[in-house]
């Protein structure tokens, strides 16, 4: 190994949809760790859609990114020195890391990496952020009930295809909203799915989600908003439950979007809408992973990372999240790793 190491910095904010001048691959001395700290080798590095809120200058649940800073987010690395008792170097861990050669993490805040339950990607996916997310937002917020109607949008995705499976395996009905045939097929021939809507090729979003969910739609897992969101308020159920998790349809808007007025929709059914955010049940990570790991190891969840190579294209996975390039959790495996 050299003395160096690549990491991409956010170079310029962007306006309206980012584009590859908003970032910069620059050469930096590796860095060393500190007490409590590992230095580990990026084998694979995640990109998600809420990056794109850390790359405004506003407040949100996520810092923003400074220009000129060291991108970061989830990693899977190999620890290539620990100044911590608990890791050694040729160890497999996963933890918030930067999009670079090498990283620094918390050894407080890192798991290790089972290959021999999944690959590693899968801890970036599944059995990460993604998965606790699906995992408390499904259950905790969502509250299915056997013989629920669940509906999700962005179903195809990292955290969209989790909650389908699910919602399965609590015995419901599941209909979730994809951008392509083959996603679609894909929910519906592989993870379960009751059906599946292709959103593209979908004229009236109402129709279709009226003959997919007859008897109304108990619980709605919004990863998207935009006019699915609005369709699907229009067939909530009495007492039905709003998962908000995400609303990439409005992530580069320049100005907010204003459609329908949904609030009306909400007192008849006396439906609950309830944002989320994973980071609220740090306490219980363990316990969705072993929930998570469980299912994955017998079979009952199913799950695909499209896989991106190498560091440098790290930008372009970040941008196809916005164009639906991926099917399932999108990972970067960086260059030189295996």
């Amino acid at each position: 190994m050299t003395d160096a190491t690549r990491e991409w910095i956010l170079a310029e904010r962007p306006r309206g949809e980012p584009s590859l001048d908003c970032f910069d691959l620059r050469e930096r001395d590796r860095p060393e760790p500190d007490p409590g700290e590992l230095l580990v080798r990026v084998r694979y590095l995640s990109v998600d859609p809420y990056m794109r809120g850390r790359m405004r200058d506003a407040e949100s649940y996520a810092e923003p990114w400074g220009v000129g800073d060291a991108l970061e987010g989830g990693v899977v690395g190999e620890v290539v020195a620990s100044d911590d008792d608990r890791y050694e170097p040729g160890d497999l861990v996963t933890g918030n890391g930067t999009w670079a050669d090498h990283a620094l993490l918390d050894a407080d805040d890192v798991a290790p990496v089972d290959p021999s339950v999944a690959d590693p990607p899968a801890y970036l996916g599944v059995l990460g952020m993604p998965g606790r997310t699906a995992y408390f937002g499904l259950l905790e917020v969502g509250e299915p009930k056997p013989g629920d109607t669940v509906v999700v949008s962005g179903a195809a995705g990292a955290v969209g295809s989790v909650v389908g499976q699910i919602a399965t395996l609590n015995g419901c009905r599941v209909v979730g909203f994809a951008g392509t045939d083959e996603k679609t097929h894909w929910l519906v021939d592989d993870l379960g799915f009751d059906a599946a809507i292709n959103y593209r090729t979908t004229d009236d979003y109402g129709t279709a989600l009226a003959e997919a969910a007859p008897d109304g739609v108990d619980v709605y897992f919004d990863n998207v908003g935009g006019p699915i969101t609005d369709a699907v308020f229009r067939e909530l159920t009495l007492d039905a439950r709003v998962a908000v998790c995400g609303q990439i349809a409005h992530y580069n808007a320049e100005e907010t979007p204003t459609g329908p007025r949904k609030l009306p929709l909400l007192i008849a059914p006396r439906a609950r809408v309830q944002g989320l955010l994973v980071s609220d049940y740090a306490s219980r990570f363990d316990e969705a992973l072993g929930r998570l790991s469980g299912w994955v190891a017998d079979g009952e969840i199913e799950h695909r990372e499209t896989v991106v190579e190498g560091l440098e294209n790290a930008p372009e996975a970040f941008l196809g999240l916005f164009s639906g390039d991926n099917v399932g959790k999108q990972v970067v495996r960086v260059s030189g790793s295996s």
